[in-house]
């Protein structure tokens, strides 16, 4: 019975129809359960609709956790560790905002509406396109770090020198990342600009490296997701063909 669940609510059989209908279904609970953070005020119908989501969240966070050691290769343990792993948190956490309102700790209303966005997290259970962003993510996750280092760096010396350059413009470091930041992103305010011919020059550098810094990851990321695909495409293969070789 337990293995059945746990082929319910994990996405190891990406064909398991029971499955797929399953993960639908959850990720659209998560979405509705985000609909009433689009309004200021409080709607009774989406109270009564946010108890009876976080009921079913409820359900899958006990199931899960009631199949941990299937997830971990029979290890016991798991059912120890499985509260305290990043993804149970979030299971957690995105219920509580439900449990505040109920007990009308008015004080932390504020607290929980911020709490319920972390359930478009839990759509890493339920998403595979998710799951496959964060497999590439985790796969390149080196020549991202490098690329970030190289952001990074770029940014603390293009402030160090407008901060040097422009001292009027700028009142504090802080503004100069500020101004660093927005440049190399080219997203351009316009609230903090360089107003001297030295400034400017340092400003046209900053964006044109910004297309350059932008352009790495997009480019590493889209790799990996070619990559990524043609790996899911080849294991598939495999599996139909030891299929065929174990009917025959």
């Amino acid at each position: 019975m337990r293995k059945r669940i746990y082929a319910i609510i994990s996405d190891e059989e990406t064909d398991y129809a029971p499955s797929l209908v399953y993960n639908a279904i959850m990720m659209g609970l998560i979405l509705l359960s985000l609909l009433p953070l689009c309004f200021k005020h409080e709607i009774p119908a989406f109270v009564t609709m946010e108890r009876c989501i976080t009921a079913v969240f409820m359900v899958d966070y006990l199931l899960r956790w009631a199949c941990a050691d299937l997830n971990a290769n029979g290890d016991k343990m798991a059912f120890f560790f499985y509260p305290f792993t990043p993804m149970a948190l979030v299971d957690l956490l995105s219920m509580v905002p439900t449990f505040l309102h109920v007990s009308r700790v008015l004080r932390l209303s504020r607290l929980a509406r911020l709490m319920r966005v972390l359930r478009a997290v839990k759509l890493v259970h339920h998403s595979r396109s998710v799951q496959l962003v964060l497999r590439v993510l985790k796969r390149e996750k080196e020549a991202l770090l490098a690329v970030l280092m190289l952001a990074v760096g770029y940014v603390f010396i293009s402030a160090l020198l407008i901060f040097n350059v422009e001292p009027a413009t700028f009142d504090t470091f802080f503004d100069a990342l500020y101004w660093a930041v927005i440049s190399l992103s080219t997203i351009g305010y316009g609230d903090i600009y360089a107003t001297t011919t030295a400034g400017q020059v340092i400003s046209m550098i900053s964006a044109l490296m910004g297309i350059a810094v932008v352009a790495l990851p997009s480019g590493i990321i889209t790799a990996g997701f070619v990559e990524e695909l043609h790996n899911d495409e080849v294991a598939e293969d495999l599996e139909e063909e030891l299929d065929t070789f174990d009917i025959h």
